[in-house]
């Protein structure tokens, strides 16, 4: 029998906003309706293995805080069992219906690749016979290829073949494990796929790695008939100083430069954004814009810090904004919210995983229902429309439809006399418009 990790037997239930409990949902009813689709499908909820189990509490400066009994076991396996066990209890009492994971995170390296993909196969049986008895399911699984030695020179980019080569035995395993999961994304995560310094780097031979790493890992979902997206998370200066995948544009450099928009899309987290010098937002909105949707990780970062600090998302304005972009985007198809958000290092208790995640949850449904609000109210989109309404006139048209080159544009200039007449962009009064809604 596993002794009891939470405090807590009953699952966290909607009370709705009057509820004076600490562990309730308030705002988050999974089956409100919401724009046409239950607030669960609008959400998709997932947790992180690494963060909600994994991570011991540790810092530059100190070691394990949270002194989770799996965190000492001598035998590896029994701690993964573990580990499985608290996963799928977390599932239930949070009412939260995805999971997350890298192939590190579930099971020990063991003395080989061999051992080590035995081991991942091993956990994974265990998870399909959980998912199917509590109807949970895999948001998606990704290799961990930063946290070993072998990967300090980066993975998929690494000077040494060998390295290329194992990464691509590892990725091979873990997307196999993940199509058997019927996990609905697979992630491409470049912990460390970067440079440090140019004095002992060829960026072009390793950017024409990352993007021969990219084709084979897509030819592969082909060939096993892997039907989701596989999603790259961008992430900028954190751990190498010049990252391949800074942000949404530079992902779709490459994505592009290969023509799979339709097989990669992005993954994206706000810390990364701000990381970035963007807004969480900023990168929504954009990878809506090139057509390369996919997923979120839900956390916050901290503005006064220059690292990853993987705070639970509490801001309801800040999130409303890129809830507004999501949903602008048409929703999540196979992506979702994974909270890639840890607990502080001295919240040591147990329970304090859960009520991190619900009131993340219900500040990230109070921010739907916001964002709802307004495209309900369809005032801004009004705004918006009207501001570039003169571009479906036909001479504007043509002009970017390509049916008009540079000199009959100039011609018509001077014909018609134009002299453009600068209009408000009316930023205040939007700012306040978006204030009424929350």
């Amino acid at each position: 029998m596993m002794p009891q990790f939470y405090s807590r037997r009953e699952p966290v239930r909607y009370e709705g906003p009057a509820s004076t409990s600490e562990l309730a949902y308030r705002w988050y009813n999974p089956d409100r309706m919401v724009l046409g689709k239950p607030m669960r499908e609008q959400l998709r909820f997932a947790l992180a293995y690494w963060h909600t189990l994994c991570w011991p509490g540790t810092d530059p400066f100190g070691g394990d805080t949270f002194q989770r009994a799996w965190h000492h076991m001598a035998d590896g396996m029994a701690a993964a069992r573990l580990k499985a066990d608290v996963m799928f209890e977390t599932l239930d009492l949070l009412g939260v219906d995805f999971f997350c994971f890298h192939d590190l995170d579930i099971a020990p390296e063991g003395n080989s690749l061999k051992e080590f993909n035995a081991n991942v196969s091993a956990i994974a049986r265990i998870f399909e016979k959980k998912m199917a008895a509590g109807n949970k399911k895999l948001l998606w699984g990704t290799a961990n290829m930063f946290s070993n030695r072998r990967f300090m020179a980066g993975a998929a980019t690494n000077p040494d073949p060998d390295v290329f080569a194992y990464c691509a035995a590892q990725v091979k395993h873990c997307m196999d494990v993940t199509k058997d999961l019927d996990g609905a994304n697979y992630v491409m995560w470049g912990g460390r796929e970067g440079y440090e310094t140019l004095l002992n780097t060829n960026i072009g031979h390793e950017l024409e790695q990352a993007r021969r790493f990219l084709s084979l890992v897509v030819d592969y979902k082909h060939k096993i008939g892997f039907k989701g997206p596989i999603l790259i998370e961008p992430k900028p200066q954190e751990p190498t100083k010049h990252q391949y995948d800074y942000d949404v544009a530079t992902v779709y450099a490459t994505i592009s430069s290969l023509g799979l928009q339709k097989d990669v899309k992005v993954n994206i987290e706000q810390n990364h954004a701000i990381l970035a010098g963007h807004s969480f937002e900023h990168e929504i909105a954009l990878a809506s814009a090139l057509g390369i949707f996919g997923g979120i990780d839900i956390n916050r970062g901290d503005y006064q810090s220059g690292w990853d600090t993987d705070q639970f998302a509490m801001n309801v304005p800040e999130m409303t904004l890129a809830f507004l972009e999501i949903l602008k985007a048409g929703g999540f198809t196979t992506g979702g919210l994974n909270f890639d958000a840890k607990i502080r290092r001295q919240s040591i208790d147990p329970d304090d995983i859960l009520h991190a995640h619900v009131g993340s949850i219900d500040a990230c449904a109070r921010a739907l229902l916001a964002a709802a609000k307004i495209i309900e109210d369809g005032k801004l989109a009004a705004v918006v429309a009207e501001r570039y309404g003169k571009w479906s006139e036909p001479a504007n048209r043509a002009m970017l439809e390509g049916k008009q080159t540079l000199e009959q544009i100039a011609a018509r200039v001077h014909a018609e006399g134009l002299e453009p007449t600068p209009r408000s962009g009316r930023q205040e009064r939007l700012e306040n418009l978006i204030n009424s809604y929350l």
